[in-house]
């Protein structure tokens, strides 16, 4: 929006969440000064853990690192009857379907509404961020049309995951409905990208050598790796002329991001204690199972040779009494790479850095499949998200990668999604195009054609004419390059002379060529409805549906060019009953 003043870009993420500040403002500077989170506990971080705790009502207590404390200081009883809730951005990613009244489970097995949980996120980091500029401005009142909120979304994600977010901010006061451009959706290593480019190569891990950036290498093509704590989020640009990006390949990735390290952690702890005790121990002391695992979460960060050490609590050692009638010492006879250490369990190097292989292996899957694809010619790698501060992780990637391109990790790769976020939303035409990551059409009918219709689907109009049903008209296909702010116009009349609408149902496939809807791995993802009040036309009554595929989500535009009313239509990815 060329008229906003601040540009917030909110980096929602599965671990962790931040906001950054773009002021657009000629004379008053390119940006506030970033905040710092978890200061008052003796932390600096540019980013708050995503965990929201809400009280026996439902009512929100808090969120982050405030949330965390208050927690894991509660006692068990007192835990117990709160929702905590972390890590939930992931049940939009496993969940396929992902229905209106979608519930989120806490560990102690609560539940309480998705939309409720993410929206109250939103509110409070929106509210966070609105409190930080009026003190940082002196007081300055700022107006809902002076902001445009920019909130990142996983380019893997599916378009219902999309949607969803987009209501939750909504739901938040971000934007209103009648007001919806004021919030854009960004792809989190589309956002990234737009970082990375112009970072000098000291503004990269031992950056030397090439002083020029990658906005200033016309035809240079690299991939980034958003290596976030839930989802490892891949895409590949090209840089043109004057800067802009053009996306070259679909986007790609899988869910073994960070917190993969920490299940298995978990699994091995498992594997020791028994199944038993340690799902008690879960349930029964999850506030302090919970500090443990953020103090391994930043262990993990740690140099490859130091492993690490776990701390065994007084409840947890009294359950493995309980249940496996030994002591912790003996229970680890028979383990390999674990010793005991006054009250500590040791994990040697060795063991420690075993629990990477699963995410490791396949984050190298995804990118060998891009890199051997000869009609690509990619330079560089760039490893971006918080994961990508690991550097059993980086040193991994090198040294998988080093000979066929040059790996590179900014300075600061927990800051990149969210500050070219901020600078997406004022620039979102800086990507000029797209693919497509599914076949999108909608549902027709045509006269019916006895040399290449299915008979079954033949039926007789009201006004006497034969016509095929279900057939699926393709607008876009999969893998097929789409241009930012390119606009797709389809033209389609009534069947019936008297028809006074037209339903559009939209349709996706993974598919490349279809026929009919109802063919196997064909969804319903929308619906719409076009009025046409003026029947005098007849059947000669045009409708124009106009689609914008460029940008990270779909919208659409009918008109009922008789009547000459234009409408614009949101198309809702949310599954419906």
């Amino acid at each position: 929006m060329a008229d906003s003043v601040l540009y917030i870009a909110i980096d929602f993420g599965t671990a962790y969440s931040g906001y950054h500040v773009k002021c657009n403002t000629p004379g008053k500077g390119s940006q506030f000064r970033d905040i710092q989170w978890g200061e008052e506990y003796g932390i600096r971080s540019c980013k708050t853990p995503t965990c929201i705790l809400f009280d026996s009502a439902e009512n929100f207590v808090d969120f982050g690192y405030a949330a965390m404390k208050k927690y894991t200081s509660k006692s068990c009883l007192q835990a117990k009857d709160g929702y905590f809730f972390e890590n939930f951005k992931m049940d939009l990613y496993k969940n396929k379907v992902i229905e209106g009244d979608l519930q989120l489970t806490t560990t102690n097995g609560k539940q309480m509404s998705a939309i409720k949980v993410f929206s109250e996120s939103l509110k409070y980091l929106k509210n966070h961020a609105l409190r930080k500029i009026e003190n940082f401005s002196q007081g300055t009142k700022l107006q809902d049309s002076d902001i445009t909120w920019v909130l990142t979304v996983p380019a893997i994600w599916t378009n219902a995951a999309k949607q969803f977010m987009r209501d939750a901010a909504t739901k938040a006061g971000l934007v209103t409905e009648s007001d919806p451009d004021r919030l854009i959706l960004a792809l989190e290593p589309e956002a990234a990208s737009v970082y990375c480019k112009q970072l000098p190569s000291d503004g990269f891990v031992g950056g030397e050598g090439n002083t020029m950036k990658l906005e200033q290498m016309p035809g240079t093509q690299y991939i980034v790796a958003d290596c976030g704590g839930g989802t490892i989020d891949i895409t590949l640009h090209e840089v043109l002329d004057g800067g802009a990006l053009k996306e070259v390949y679909k986007a790609s990735g899988n869910d073994l991001g960070g917190q993969n390290i920490d299940r298995q952690l978990k699994s091995f702890l498992k594997e020791i204690f028994g199944d038993e005790c340690w799902e008690e121990y879960e349930e029964q002391h999850a506030p302090e199972l919970q500090k443990l695992m953020y103090e391994f979460a930043v262990a993990k960060c740690a140099d490859e040779n130091d492993g690490y050490n776990f701390p065994c609590q007084y409840n947890l050692t009294e359950l493995i009494m309980k249940h496996r009638k030994q002591n912790v010492p003996e229970l680890l006879q028979g383990h390999q790479g674990v010793t005991w250490n006054d009250g500590s369990i040791d994990i040697s190097p060795a063991k420690f850095k075993s629990f990477f292989d699963e995410s490791l292996r396949g984050i190298a899957s995804v990118l060998k499949e891009l890199l051997k694809n000869p009609e690509l010619h990619i330079k560089y790698l760039v490893l971006v998200g918080g994961y990508a501060l690991c550097k059993i992780l980086q040193d991994y990637i090198k040294g998988q990668f080093c000979k066929t391109c040059k790996v590179l990790c900014p300075l600061h790769p927990q800051q990149a999604i969210m500050v070219g976020a901020a600078e997406f939303g004022n620039q979102p035409q800086i990507v000029t195009s797209r693919i497509s990551t599914l076949t999108y059409g909608v549902k027709i009918s045509a006269r019916f054609d006895e040399t290449k219709h299915k008979p079954e689907k033949k039926y007789t109009s009201s006004d006497g004419e034969e016509f095929c049903s279900d057939l699926f008209e393709r607008l876009v296909t999969k893998g097929e390059s789409v241009g930012c702010n390119e606009t797709r116009k389809h033209s389609f009349y009534p069947i019936i002379r008297k028809q006074t609408a037209m339903r559009f149902r939209f349709f996706s496939t993974t598919r490349l060529n279809a026929d009919y809807v109802d063919e196997w791995g064909m969804d319903e993802v929308a619906s719409l409805t076009v009025p046409m009040p003026d029947t005098q036309g007849g059947k000669d009554r045009e409708v124009s549906l106009d689609l914008k595929f460029g940008f990270t989500e779909i919208t659409a535009t009918a008109t009922d060019l008789t009547s000459k009313k234009t409408a614009r239509v949101a198309i809702n990815f949310m599954r419906e009953e």
